[in-house]
């Protein structure tokens, strides 16, 4: 670990024995769910996993999986808890839902990108149940993490992390740590300003589209006039693919998701007295989008709310 807490993770590293114990609950199994669980299961964990969807879940079983019913029959004797779902509310749902198959002295890693104020709610269930508590968001879209490429933002308490280290070795490259106490959010915090960069570049790569549509610009001209220089983005240029080669789906990350976490930067924002015009108008421009049909597309089609659907159409 260096002096900024980043850990970098060899990808084939042998789990010691004890580790090859380690039964890991994944609730929630969607995009990023799935790839994680699948890490995990690869990764010689026991993985057991739940989805409200049991459908998304039961391709996990071909990787050794167990599929559970409920939350509950999930979490039934697992050393770690993850949760990968919508929100903090949706966290907080399921847990509810699985708190009669919880272990006292388990583990949880939520990985949910919750926001703020839900950080205090999920951190005061884990105390009430006596579960070890770790604020853990990951960086990284559809593709690392099926590669196993995350990165792991993490907050909570030394003891327990040589129980959360394979679980961080198997779905990231890397875990960066944030702080010892899993309840500050210190880690959602950094997730919220990585994300507002993340969604403001791929607005602006939708936007920049449709201008050049409008104004009848070859965008491979403005792709060329900026080749090699400080203006130039291989994530502009991998975003900008993804519209001019209509391969939205399946995403990377949706529409809809993103919209979510626009929504959460700007009221955490607010909350502290501090204006994100452009944050507020990008996630306007997402819900535009999402209203348009394109919720279950990759973020970028937030591009098509620049037209109106007649006259795109």
């Amino acid at each position: 670990m260096d002096r900024r807490g980043t850990r970098a993770h060899p990808r084939h590293r042998k789990l010691t024995q004890m580790t090859d114990q380690l039964t890991v609950s994944v609730l929630g199994t969607g995009i990023m769910g799935a790839a994680m669980a699948r890490n995990l299961a690869k990764s010689g964990l026991a993985v057991r996993a739940w989805n409200r969807t049991r459908a998304k879940a039961e391709p996990l079983a071909a990787d050794g999986a167990y599929i559970a019913d409920t939350p509950a029959d999930a979490v039934r004797g697992a050393d770690v808890v993850l949760t990968m779902l919508y929100d903090g509310p949706a966290a907080l749902d399921v847990m509810d839902e699985a708190a009669s198959g919880l272990r006292p002295g388990a583990v949880w890693v939520q990985s949910t990108t919750a926001g703020l104020d839900s950080i205090a709610d999920l951190a005061a269930f884990a105390e009430g149940h006596d579960l070890v508590f770790y604020d853990a968001p990951v960086l990284g879209t559809r593709q690392p993490a099926e590669a196993g490429q995350l990165t792991v933002l993490a907050a909570g308490p030394e003891r327990g992390r040589e129980t959360v280290t394979p679980v961080f070795d198997a779905v990231g490259a890397r875990t960066v740590w944030t702080g010892e106490d899993g309840a500050a959010g210190t880690a959602t915090r950094l997730k919220l300003v990585a994300n507002s960069w993340v969604i403001a570049a791929t607005n602006a790569t939708g936007e920049v589209l449709a201008l050049a549509k409008a104004l009848e610009v070859d965008p491979q001209g403005f792709f060329d006039l900026i080749a090699g220089g400080p203006l130039d983005m291989g994530y502009l240029r991998a975003k900008a693919g993804l519209v001019l080669e209509n391969r939205l789906t399946p995403p990377q990350f949706a529409v809809t998701t993103a919209a979510k976490d626009a929504r959460l930067i700007v009221e955490a924002a607010e909350r502290r007295g501090v204006r994100l015009d452009v944050a507020a108008a990008g996630a306007e421009r997402l819900e535009r989008a999402v209203v348009q049909g394109h919720g279950g597309e990759d973020m970028v089609a937030a591009y098509f709310a620049s037209f109106d659907e007649k006259s795109e159409d």
